[in-house]
């Protein structure tokens, strides 16, 4: 029986840039015997290569059977390659165009929780061409000290910040505003930070929720920021040391937000876990896969191996789940 090829997607025009070449060669160096994985690369002015040449990505598909899609952040989580592969009929791994879409945006997002009955913190959104020295104010004395400010489509907590003066508050909005057309100001939960994935058609369940994870961040940093999730210094504490209620809640939520979302194959939510209760923030669509990730710590707690867990997700793209 002849291999099947797998087209790893990694790269693109993102923030997450690095983050996805390593995600990718992670998936590359683990898939199993019975795959051929086709390194695809992405520039970051978005040209598609294959052997190291540049090539439209309609040739460079041709030579696949199914795409693994490593890539995180803009143009690789928010539905516009989804939509091109869907435009040519090619299976992928990961959440549909649409759903990916919504889940990388992180008001919609909210919306959605809220829809579905999920804690989850005071916000405001704000677009760009809504920002003015009026509005800042105004939204500044509207939500309680401090608060956490955020691109409103954007991954790997780049460009957020969290506000006490509102001197900060203004940089903090320029700041988010170059990583996407819009911002989103929430109030600060103060609590201890958890993550939990979700995986579809595994164990025995139509959605099966991993071991909740508890990040520790270093002292020096004021939250799970870009630095502490890929620099080595967080400790990620698996299974976490909540309470068993605690990790219930957070499981069943992630799998809401999972079902909520509209999302396939995996994903992974974050929350706080604080005295006035549980929080969910975000839903991340296309979760790290890098050594340092959290989902593959989470599967090597409960003694899946990581191949084992690419074979299951390129199996679920190809029968079309």
């Amino acid at each position: 029986m002849s291999k099947i090829v797998v087209g790893v997607l990694r790269g693109g025009p993102s923030s997450e840039y690095d983050v996805s070449l390593t995600t990718g060669g992670s998936v590359l160096q683990h898939l199993p015997e019975k795959y051929i994985g086709h390194d695809i690369f992405i520039s970051q002015d978005g040209v598609w290569h294959s052997y190291g040449l540049a090539r439209p990505p309609e040739k460079i598909l041709r030579k696949v059977d199914v795409v693994f899609n490593a890539l995180h952040g803009s143009y690789g989580e928010d539905g516009k390659v989804q939509f091109l592969l869907e435009s040519l009929h090619v299976p992928y791994t990961g959440s549909g165009s649409f759903a990916s879409a919504v889940g990388m945006n992180k008001f919609l997002s909210k919306q959605v929780f809220e829809r579905e009955g999920l804690k989850t913190p005071q916000y405001v959104f704000l677009r760009a061409h809504e920002v003015s020295p009026a509005a800042l104010r105004e939204i500044f004395r509207s939500l309680a000290h401090p608060y956490v400010v955020k691109p409103s489509s954007s991954g790997s907590s780049v460009g957020v910040s969290i506000v006490k003066s509102f001197a900060e508050f203004k940089i903090a909005v320029t700041e988010a505003l170059k990583h996407s057309s819009g911002v989103l100001i929430e109030e600060y939960i103060r609590g201890r930070e958890g993550t939990c994935g979700v995986v579809e058609d595994f164990r025995g369940e139509a959605l099966h929720s991993l071991f909740p994870i508890e990040i520790v961040k270093p002292s020096s940093n004021l939250f799970f920021d870009y630095d502490a999730k890929y620099s080595g210094k967080s400790q990620e504490l698996c299974p976490a040391p909540f309470s068993q209620k605690e990790k219930k809640i957070i499981q069943e939520m992630a799998v809401s937000a999972h079902r909520a979302l509209g999302l396939r194959h995996y994903s992974r939510s974050d929350f706080i876990v604080s005295p006035r209760g549980i929080y969910i923030l975000e839903t991340n669509t296309l979760p790290g896969l890098t050594p340092r990730s959290l989902i593959p710590k989470s599967l090597a707690a409960a003694g899946t191996q990581f191949p084992y867990f690419l074979d299951h997700l390129i199996s679920l793209a190809l029968r079309g789940k």
